[in-house]
């Protein structure tokens, strides 16, 4: 199937659910997860610690044109999370799986909701292409339930590593040379 690198692009989420009982408010952090590979994003917070910040139509915007204030339900990471792909079966299902949690401080995180997105087929245009490239789209979170609960936005790019014949792997993770 494919052998390389798959980099998601989290953007941001709008319209999240979910309501912290002792604060009133949400702290959303996102778990990414591709097959027994995790990534935890930042918790975004509101006021967090980001780069300089701009008024536009009485807003606050800083960078990704996130509005800092709303950051609980409508929260800005702006992260890049890469996953190393090793597959060689052609059949095998790839799936994104984002989880949406609330940092509490005094309890356990509470679960917002998740958003799925199958890679099967990026993978597989990027490793007869060298590269596939999916720009950021909006993606359903939903409950198990499959209630809706917001959607999240993320962008998808997977780079095929490529063999030489004398075994190095170009755009991947290894690089051997042998004495002749």
């Amino acid at each position: 199937m494919g052998k390389g690198v798959l980099e998601v692009h989290l953007v941001d989420a709008k319209g999240l659910s979910g309501n912290d009982f002792l604060a009133g408010k949400i702290d959303p952090y996102v778990i990414v997860q591709y097959r027994s590979q995790e990534r935890k994003s930042s918790v975004a917070r509101e006021r967090n610690n980001q780069p300089p910040l701009t008024w536009t139509d009485g807003l606050m915007i800083g960078t990704a044109n996130c509005i800092i204030a709303d950051q609980g339900r409508n929260p800005c990471w702006n992260e890049v999370f890469k996953f190393q792909i090793n597959s060689s079966a052609s059949s095998a299902q790839h799936k994104l799986v984002l989880r949406i949690l609330d940092h509490d401080h005094f309890s356990s995180d509470d679960f917002l909701g998740e958003a799925t997105i199958d890679v099967t087929d990026m993978i597989s245009l990027g490793a007869e292409r060298g590269t596939y490239h999916q720009s950021a789209a909006r993606h359903s979170v939903v409950l198990p339930d499959q209630t809706y609960h917001g959607e999240i936005k993320v962008g998808i790019t997977f780079t095929a590593s490529q063999v030489q014949e004398d075994g190095e792997e170009i755009g991947g993770w290894r690089h051997r040379s042998f004495n002749q």
